[in-house]
Order: structure tokens, then sequence, then C-alpha cells
């Protein structure tokens, strides 16, 4: 009996490192530079978020990639400054990225009552879209697992590309969005695509709304506040 318990736990071991090699996605990994090192800049921002952490006190926490960095500065954010908010999205970051910058420091001594997470965009051009969907999985299963008083707001991974038509990014988004969309549990996570709120009615981007047909301008910011300021509300409440 011993013999087999030390036999299932050497394959445990192995098939999970399996696991990591066949999904990077869903595999914890700080962000690295071209010397296998982590990049410099990337760590001096989560060290930030670190502290930010540490000093406590916030109520809503926006976590992702370059879109939800690009909340900074925005007119659109006025709508949640009174929700004690703070963004922790970081340009160019992945699945992987956001589970590592999690696990290490950036929900010490914080419980936010919500945390907005939409991220994986950065990842369509080199994962499959399961390999996605199980990082995202990932990442929700760990707030879920450290803060269970959290409140999740899962937005569906944005649509990208100026076309609907032949759009092999929005084909793959759509798969990696039916996928997460069964993460809501109706109680800690709530799954919200507001996707359509950006597109045209022949499924287009407009660069008014997406000058690069990926990153949002000051009206895409308002559209997206406007959109779950309601879920926003429910959750944190009102000061």
């Amino acid at each position: 009996m011993q013999r087999f318990a030390v036999l299932a736990a050497a394959w445990l071991v192995v098939t999970t490192a399996a696991f990591a090699q066949d999904n990077p996605a869903a595999t914890s990994s700080p962000r690295k530079g071209k010397d296998g090192q982590p990049e410099a800049g990337w760590m001096k921002r989560h060290e930030g978020f670190v502290a930010i952490a540490k000093k406590g006190d916030v109520d809503l926490l926006f976590v992702g990639d370059s879109i939800t960095d690009g909340w900074r500065n925005q007119k659109a954010w006025k709508h949640f400054e009174s929700f004690k908010p703070a963004n922790f999205g970081i340009g160019g970051d992945r699945t992987e990225h956001v589970l590592w910058r999690l696990q290490n420091g950036e929900l010490d001594n914080i419980k936010p009552k919500a945390m907005v997470l939409m991220i994986g965009t950065n990842n369509v051009g080199a994962n499959k879209a399961e390999q996605i969907s199980e990082g995202i999985e990932a990442i929700v299963k760990h707030v879920r697992k450290t803060s269970p008083d959290t409140k999740i707001l899962l937005l569906a991974v944005f649509p990208r590309g100026e076309k609907a038509e032949k759009n092999a990014a929005r084909e793959k988004i759509n798969t990696i969005n039916k996928t997460i969309a069964k993460l809501d549990d109706g109680k800690n996570v709530k799954y919200l695509d507001i996707g359509d709120r950006f597109l045209k009615d022949n499924g287009a981007l407009t660069k008014d709304i997406m000058p690069d047909f990926l990153h949002l301008s000051g009206a895409g910011y308002e559209i997206w506040a406007q959109a779950i300021l309601p879920a926003v509300t429910e959750t944190v409440g009102k000061k």
C-alpha cells in the first residue's frame, strides 16, 4: 500500500509537469526577457502593485493586460473612484503572468469586495482556445481560494480586428468566451459579455471606439464603465 502511494505521488508530479508543458497559458510564470530572466520593468510594476496591496483598503480591483491598464488617466474612471478602486493591469500580460502576479503578493493584505477580470487576448496568437480558457479558469480558482469573499466579475475577452468576417482571432475569442461563461456559478463568479456594445450592427469595430481595433478610446472606456457599473454597485455598494 505504501509503495502504491509513492507511485501515485510520483505519477501526479509527472502528469502535473506534463500539463504545465502542454499548457503554458495555465502555468504561473513571470514575464521574461530574451535572457530568460524576469523583465525588470514588469517586475517593478508588479512590486508597485504589491506595495498597494500591503497598504490595504481596496474594495474594487481591476486585473488584466493593457486594456485594463488603459483605465489610467481615462475620464470614465471617475465612475469608480468612490469604490476604493485599484488597477492592476499591465500591458502585454497573458494569463500565466496574471496568475503569477496574484500568487506572488498582489492579493496580500487585501480582500476586495469585487474583482473585474479580463485577460486572454495576448494569448490568442500563441495558445489554443482551450488552453487560454484553462488559464483564465486557473486565475479564477486562485482568487476563489485566496480571497473567497471576493466576487469576481469575469468579463468576456473583448472582440478584436476591424471586421468579423474571416477573423481567426475573433473565432478563437468566441470559443474562449463560450467556455469561460461556464465559470459563472450564480453566486461568487459573474460572467458578463459586453463585447457587442463596442460593435456596429455588422459586427465591425470602428476607430472611434478602438483606434487600433484592439485598445479602447475614451469613448470605449465610457461604454465599458456604463456596462459594468450596475454589477459593481450591486457588489461593492454605493459610497
